[in-house]
């Protein structure tokens, strides 16, 4: 067998020497390959399946395995490449790496210990010539130069940026904010870093290859032999955080990140953007020559592992190098791994042999994808040593739940991000020959949901960094082009049939990225104006014929055509006269703002001559004169609707022929409330709100209640005059609509205000409420409700005649009634603890307490009588007020206040009477008087009756 030759070739970037190593590999029977990313082994990988076909060709990752029976080229990353192959061919790319304070110990074992049987390429920059001559004296040297210039272009802003440009941020927060800086300037970009996975990051950069974005946005991992159409390389910063500390970038790494820029024969630039400070001339220049200072020492760690226990491999790890050229490496994260598990009672006593030893090692190997803190990672390899040194497997059960919490694809970026990081420890673990039951089954597993969440991490990176639209439309202004656009039916706007914006009524609303000042902003307006010129006119035309059934006017003062808004109302001289104020943009011209104002003002003034015919009507009566006059224009002032205490005066200085003529146009003079009925109904109500808050100089205008309620509750912070307005008035926690208020007041006219009175069926039926309710809107409208509890009198049942007949044919029918009469009026003497029967208010029960001593005793049941409410009603001795302004206090009606006197008498001091009964008087016609004696027969009450609810609670109650 020949001697293995081996080769160092040197030279910067852009000068093709993975190509030459793919080229030279292909050459021979078998080969290795070794790359420092995970993304730049499926790109060679692809390369070399093209070539030569997949059956032939493995991929080796730490979290990917694709091994076919026949395969004959091996592409891996420098930490999977197999050991002891016996490959004709060897290559490891990138091997400066050697220097670098992480990972360099592997390229350095590599570098001393990896070779091909028959060619040995070790690919990277020229400052590793002297550290391979000193290290491997037999390797020899083939230098490449570059196929193209690389000049350094200053400073520039990032929305000054060239097109074909990469931005190079050192942090995910820092290329994420460029990356949206560039998407609102530059329509988009795609983003590349090294922790995406394969598929996410080919999808990105086919965005970018093909054209759909200009911009790149990238961490240094385009540095690492990524190769891509790139003019201009920007760095954002001149910095980096090595897993240390933060650290200035040398100029070599400078020079591998810039050297991106023109590749091919293609000439490229690089410079600085955004915070990064201008570069040193003598840096630049250093990276335009490619002259930089040779590496001295590469990191180094022991290869000789002593296995017999966890100490002592700790020991071989942590050997210092016997050679000057090589710096024992600081500490890994597997290292570290191996320290915090090792000071564990339970893996010490497990790792007690060889084997264990071993074992112990390759779990600490598992990186750290999730980047949490060492020992929550220390915790879970722990559980995988556990279990595999127990059962040599991990749980399939246990990797299946651990899978399925990350098997999601909802959430935003960084959520994505960190379950595609999460995923990837199970990908690692799946791809470790025995340590899982079916490891086709788990890898295939781990694969499609990495495919899932790379998948939906595309579709988040694009939908956030990249505006397809403006985009396309940026490359159309670019070439000096004219912008087609057009307007649907919709009033969606299109330019070059993308969407940019809606017509809406008579005003035209750009889309989010057609805002503001940049460039392509008015450039997208101006083209979407000119297409609207046209369109403007159009529609003007067909609103002015449109019928008033198509406009509308809102509860705030809205004018609508449809659903678009096309101008507001605001106050005019006259309340029954508002102006309008149309919406529609400058561009549209004033003949176009004219013909739309003049129809919403015919719409307008149609629409209250409709609504409010009545009032209008009076406006125009000539016939009216001196005060009656005077009152109409008062009444008009108010919309139709006035608290009679706020015009008692000129009520009383009418005679009664000008409160005739007022009349006869349908005014009612109410008790409390002036008022036209016709302009209660809704549709009124609604339109008299509005120019009410219009005259009132109201901000936010109130809502009108629901139609068809007789009581609505009160609105405390309704401003003065809401209810009126309404068609209500206030009166306690709830406000009662005007007319049945009239109503209620004419029954209230017959009731004895001054002894007392109780609500009747009558009362309850026109509010609609419940005592309670009712109690409160009497103390709200001025009278005094003292709440009282007595003794419910149950009426005896009717007997039926022909019953009782068939049961006593001897009886005759009319002497039933008596047999059925209750006990005298005045009760017994109750038992001690027994309650007594009251069969009248306050004086009946007195009376029978006093005639207890003449009544022979005679035993009650033991039973807790039925208790009923009421209330009875005085004048609260003060005006009833108009509550506009929401409920006030109530506290001088409620049960237990203070007893009022009457208006203009003594206070009542007479015992109560029955109720109905005014004092020294009969009951009055249609009261219910307190007997023993069977109610007469009522009629049933109609479940129909919208207030038969209330009816049935006050016919229980009694």
């Amino acid at each position: 067998m020949s001697q293995s030759r081996i080769v160092a070739v040197l030279g910067p970037t852009n000068t093709g020497k993975t190509h030459y190593a793919i080229e030279r590999m292909l050459g021979h029977r078998t080969g290795v390959i070794g790359l420092p990313l995970r993304l730049l082994a499926r790109e060679v990988y692809d390369k070399i399946v093209a070539i030569r076909g997949p059956s032939v060709v493995a991929l080796v990752t730490g979290e990917e395995r694709i091994v076919p029976p026949r395969t004959a080229f091996w592409v891996c990353t420098v930490e999977a490449m197999p050991d002891g192959m016996g490959c004709d061919f060897l290559a490891v790319d990138e091997v400066q790496l050697c220097a670098d304070p992480e990972r360099g110990h592997v390229f350095t074992d590599r570098l001393l210990r990896a070779r091909g049987l028959h060619e040995t390429l070790f690919l990277g920059s020229s400052t590793m010539r002297g550290p391979i001559a000193a290290l491997v004296p037999e390797a020899q040297f083939m230098r490449r130069d570059r196929m193209s210039e690389l000049t350094y272009a200053g400073a520039k802003k990032i929305s000054r940026m060239p097109p074909r440009s990469a931005i190079v941020g050192f942090s995910v927060d820092h290329v994420y904010a460029i990356a949206e800086l560039i998407r609102r300037q530059k329509g988009g970009a795609a983003v590349v870093m090294g922790a995406l996975s394969p598929r996410t990051r080919n999808a990105q950069v086919e965005m970018y290859q093909n054209g759909e974005v200009d911009y790149l946005v990238a961490t240094d991992a385009i540095g690492m032999g990524l190769n891509l159409d790139i003019d201009h390389v920007a760095f954002s910063s001149l910095a980096k955080f090595d897993g240390r500390r933060m650290r200035a970038l040398a100029p070599n790494e400078l020079a591998q990140i810039a050297g991106r820029a023109g590749r091919g024969m293609s000439d490229g630039t690089f410079g600085v953007t955004g915070d990064a400070r201008p570069l040193d001339d003598g840096v630049a220049q250093a990276i335009m020559d490619h002259r930089f200072a040779p590496l001295k020492k590469l990191n180094w760690r022991s290869s000789r592992l002593n296995l017999a226990t966890p100490e002592a491999l700790i020991r071989s790890l942590q050997a210092a190098p016997d050679d000057e050229n090589l710096v024992k490496s600081r500490e890994a994260d597997d290292l570290t791994a191996l320290i915090n598990l090792s000071q564990t009672v339970e893996v010490t006593a497990r790792a007690s042999d060889v084997a264990s030893v071993r074992l112990l090692w390759d779990v600490c190997r598992i990186p750290d994808f999730r980047g949490i803190s060492h020992g929550e990672h220390a915790n879970l390899l722990g559980i995988l040593f556990a279990y595999l040194h127990q059962s040599s497997r991990v749980p399939g059960d246990w990797l299946a739940a651990q899978i399925r919490r990350i098997d999601r694809v909802d959430g935003d970026i960084d959520t994505l991000s960190k379950r595609l990081a999460y995923i990837r420890t199970w990908t690692y673990v799946a791809q470790r020959k025995g340590w899982v039951d079916d490891e086709n089954h788990w890898r295939g597993e781990t694969r499609a949901v990495e495919d899932r969440l790379s998948d939906a991490l595309h579709s988040a990176l694009t939908q956030r960094f990249v505006d397809r639209r403006t985009s396309h439309l940026l490359r159309r202004l670019n070439q000096k082009e004219a912008l087609l656009a057009e307007v649907n039916d919709n009033g969606d706007v299109s330019v070059e049939g993308e969407f940019v914006g809606r017509l809406e009524g008579f005003r035209f609303t750009p889309d989010k990225a057609a805002n503001g000042d940049t460039a392509e902003a008015k450039a997208l307006k101006a083209a979407a104006a000119q297409a609207l010129a046209p369109q403007f006119h159009l529609r003007a035309d067909r609103f002015y014929n449109a019928p008033d059934t198509e406009i509308d006017f809102t509860e705030q003062g809205g004018l609508m055509w449809g659903t678009q808004a096309v101008g507001k109302l605001v106050a005019g001289a006259e309340p029954l006269k508002p102006n309008v104020e149309v919406f529609v943009d400058d561009v549209a011209g004033a003949d176009v703002a004219q013909k739309v104002q003049r129809r919403l003002q015919h719409f307008v003034d149609r629409k209250v001559a409709a609504l409010f015919e009545p009032l209008v009507a009076l406006q125009r009566d000539e016939t009216l004169t001196g005060l009656a006059r005077g009152f109409a224009f008062r009444l008009i002032e108010n919309l139709g609707l006035m608290t009679r205490a706020d015009v008692a005066q000129e009520v009383k200085d009418l005679d009664q022929d000008s409160r005739g003529a007022l009349r006869k146009h349908g005014l009612r003079f109410g008790q409390f409330t002036i008022f036209m009925p016709l302009l209660l109904k809704p549709a009124p109500t609604r339109l008299r709100l509005v120019l009410w808050s219009l005259a009132q100089g109201l901000q936010e205008f109130p809502e009108s209640p629901p139609p068809g309620l007789v009581t609505v509750p009160a609105q405390k912070d309704a401003p003065k005059g809401y209810h009126t307005m309404c068609g209500y008035r206030a009166a306690g926690d709830r406000a009662i609509r005007i007319d049945m208020l009239e109503r209620l007041a004419d029954l209230l006219r017959g009731e004895n205000s001054r002894s007392g009175f109780e609500a009747n069926p009558d009362m309850l039926s026109i509010t609609g409420m419940t005592l309670e309710q009712f109690a409160d809107l009497m103390t709200g409208l001025g009278y005094k409700g003292e709440r009282g509890e007595r003794i419910k009198v149950k009426a005896a049942p009717v007997p039926d005649p022909a019953k009782a007949a068939e049961a006593s044919p001897e009886t005759p029918p009319d002497s039933a009634p008596e047999q059925a009469t209750p006990a005298p009026t005045q009760p017994d003497t109750p038992e001690k603890g027994a309650s007594a029967p009251a069969e009248a208010p306050a004086t009946a029960a007195e009376e029978g307490a006093q005639a207890t001593d003449e009544a022979p005793p005679v035993s009650v049941p033991d039973v807790t009588p039925d208790m009923e409410v009421f209330y009875t009603f005085t004048w609260g001795h003060r005006l009833a007020q108009n509550r506009d302004s929401g409920p006030k206090d109530r506290s001088q009606g409620k049960a237990g206040g203070k007893q009022g006197g009457k208006p203009g008498g003594k206070s009542g001091n007479k015992p109560a009477n029955r109720r109905g009964q005014k004092p020294g008087g009969k009951p009055k016609p249609g009261a219910k008087p307190f007997s023993a004696r069977p109610s007469k027969y009522e009629k049933p009450i109609d479940p129909d009756n919208p207030f038969a609810a209330a009816l049935m609670g006050l016919k229980d109650s009694n």
